[in-house]
């Protein structure tokens, strides 16, 4: 159990996953371009921001942040800790990925991170979201919805916690809306924007 850990292990373990999440590999993975990612399109230091200059080093991105997310429950959270405390160090990581000092505490919207926490804790329900999420990104796209990577992201999310309530368990499910509800707060952005723009093509 969570309360059970050694205090110091907890304290270490939050501080180490935070610091790694903080690592920006969106900014990494435009070096040697002469682009610095948060003034281009979105401004957003994030995959989906990545994606719209450069696929392949949209790739580097994704595979960093998601690493990160993953590695931080790898590092510090053993079998038979239970999910809480691997949700725990997930959602420091997140946290440093939004919040990154590197980035004077700016950074990302967490889907990536997230998404390597997701991965981790449970991989099975996670390639279905990753499913959920390539299917709304590449119709989105092909649609030319409005914030297509916001809306993909978010209904990975929310699939993901439909999961968690219908096949895993309450407390998991509680976890897992906690973080859909976090995600959602860091793209009200593109939620407004999404909306304003219904709105503006609404017949008078």
């Amino acid at each position: 159990m969570l309360w059970m850990v050694p205090t110091t292990h907890v304290i270490i373990g939050l501080a180490v996953s935070f610091v790694l999440g903080s690592i920006p590999f969106a900014v990494l993975s435009m070096w040697g371009t002469g682009i610095d990612i948060r003034r281009v399109g979105s401004g957003n230091p994030g995959f989906n921001n990545v994606l719209r200059v450069s696929k392949p080093r949209a790739v580097v991105a994704l595979i960093g942040d998601m690493g990160k997310g993953f590695l931080a429950i790898w590092l510090f959270c053993k079998a038979g800790d239970g999910v809480a405390f691997g949700w725990l160090f997930g959602f420091a990581a997140v946290l440093g990925h939004c919040y990154s000092p590197f980035l004077k505490f700016s950074g990302g919207k967490g889907i990536a991170t997230s998404g390597g926490v997701m991965l981790r804790l449970y991989p099975f329900w996670a390639a279905i979201s990753l499913v959920v999420f390539v299917l709304f990104r590449v119709g989105g796209s092909k649609l030319k919805w409005k914030e297509a990577g916001a809306i993909a992201s978010i209904s990975g999310w929310v699939f993901f916690a439909l999961f968690m309530i219908i096949f895993v368990g309450h407390w998991d499910a509680a976890y897992a809306a906690l973080m859909t509800l976090f995600l959602v707060w860091r793209h009200k952005k593109n939620l407004q924007n999404l909306f304003a723009t219904a709105r503006t093509e609404q017949p008078a």
